[in-house]
């Protein structure tokens, strides 16, 4: 059975194009390669009520996990605790461990000189507050703890949005999570390219590789222009040994190649990668 996961990636600055989704991009990839199945990734506005919506529709899917990025921090505009809250129907509350963990990271501010004193504001406290029943997750590197919470068969988390920040809690915490649920499950890829055959002729021969080689899943992708066609094919699997996933992409490489080059096609390969 597959473990599967969605992304919430939450920020205006998302929406209104000043920010590159990288968050996104990392994370659907790093849980693949784990043998995790990223099914949705969705972009939400900083507003609770569209944050509790998302979360609630999330839920009801019934994902193994769900991951949300970004909202985490001290300013009126972080409020995806809050919106997860109003999701769960719970309240926010200062969570001891986490104020712990926020006030030892001034601390250390403050020993390097980056700020006078440790006085733990308002908006200091606000990243401890945290939706009930949640646990605090260590940041490595900034200052908000990142969240977790156990919801049924699916667990919840959020890290924040900064990338060096998500990307240390996913290593740190939350890829032993996927390792375990995963198993030994691992994500394989490669790609060839095809010369001088269009999309709509490569299409039907596609579908006839994917169905003789059930385990391989191709995707087409066009680099060129209609009248001068370069496409990559991208071919990927899970398996639970690397000799089965490269022999499942070796058969689908090898009897695609065979039609396409029946059609006048030309292929050129590319190092296989795991």
């Amino acid at each position: 059975m597959n473990v599967e996961m969605e992304i919430i990636c939450v920020g205006n600055e998302l929406l209104i194009g000043k920010t590159l989704n990288t968050n996104a991009l990392w994370m659907a990839k790093r849980a693949t390669s784990l043998g995790v199945v990223v099914k949705r990734i969705t972009v939400v506005s900083d507003d609770v009520n569209e944050i509790a919506t998302v979360i609630t529709e999330t839920i009801k899917r019934k994902p193994r996990f769900i991951t949300t990025t970004g909202g985490l921090g001290p300013t009126f505009d972080d409020k995806t605790l809050e919106g997860i809250a109003k999701a769960l129907k719970c309240k926010l509350e200062v969570n001891e461990r986490a104020l712990k963990m926020v006030k030892e990271k001034y601390e250390i501010y403050a020993n390097q000189g980056k700020i006078e004193r440790v006085e733990m504001t308002p908006p200091r406290v606000k990243m401890a507050t945290l939706p009930e029943q949640a646990q605090p997750m260590s940041n490595p590197v900034g200052t908000a703890p990142g969240v977790i919470i156990n919801i049924k068969n699916t667990t919840l988390i959020a890290v924040p949005g900064v990338p060096s920040e998500m990307e240390a809690i996913f290593e740190e915490s939350i890829v032993p999570l996927l390792k375990k649920e995963a198993g030994n499950v691992t994500f394989f890829e490669t790609s060839i390219f095809a010369d001088n055959i269009m999309e709509s002729v490569l299409a039907p021969l596609i579908d006839q590789t994917m169905h003789d080689n059930a385990y391989a899943y191709i995707k087409s992708h066009p680099k060129g222009e209609e009248d001068t066609p370069h496409i990559e094919l991208h071919f990927s699997t899970t398996a639970k040994d690397s000799k089965t996933g490269k022999n499942r992409l070796g058969n689908a490489i090898i009897q695609l190649t065979e039609l396409i080059e029946k059609k006048g096609g030309k292929i050129r390969l590319q190092k296989k990668k795991k």
